[in-house]
């Protein structure tokens, strides 16, 4: 079990000894905060002139005021962080299926190429047979062509 902690804080002009589980640091933070928050108060017109109770009240009201405006903003953060999580998301189903779609042009140009060197290879045959076969032709025409003629 946590130890309380005991420190003794200035608040107002005034010292109070406060415990708990967090750090005499945390501690003294949060009295200055609220010295903070008293100070900004005193500094206002007409506010010395206020009764205590007055004081203490708008004081509690400022404190809840950044109390709720942290709230809302800490609710804003955490929407805008689950948007974000749902939008990496998005974007890693994206990559990955990007990745599948690269995967398979690269076998693709893979086939293609070894269908490439194939036909790189059957060339030089074909082109022997084309040069022969035009030769047969252009002789086929000449004893065609002597046959009419003579």
């Amino acid at each position: 079990m946590d130890s309380k902690n005991y420190t003794d804080v200035l608040i107002n002009g005034k010292i109070y000894t406060l415990g708990g589980a967090e750090e005499e640091s945390y501690l003294q933070q949060i009295a200055s905060y609220i010295n903070e928050k008293m100070s900004g108060l005193q500094r206002q017109p007409g506010f010395q002139r206020q009764s205590d109770d007055y004081k203490s009240v708008m004081t509690f009201l400022n404190l809840a005021d950044d109390y709720f405006k942290e709230r809302q903003y800490a609710a804003r953060l955490e929407h805008e962080n689950q948007n974000l999580e749902k939008e990496t998301y998005s974007l890693k189903h994206e990559l990955v299926s990007t990745q599948m779609k690269l995967e398979a042009l690269h076998r693709e140009a893979e086939d293609l190429r070894r269908q490439l060197q194939e036909l790189m290879i059957r060339i030089p045959g074909r082109e022997e047979r084309l040069a022969k076969a035009e030769e047969q032709e252009e002789y086929s025409k000449t004893t065609v062509q002597d046959s009419v003629e003579g």
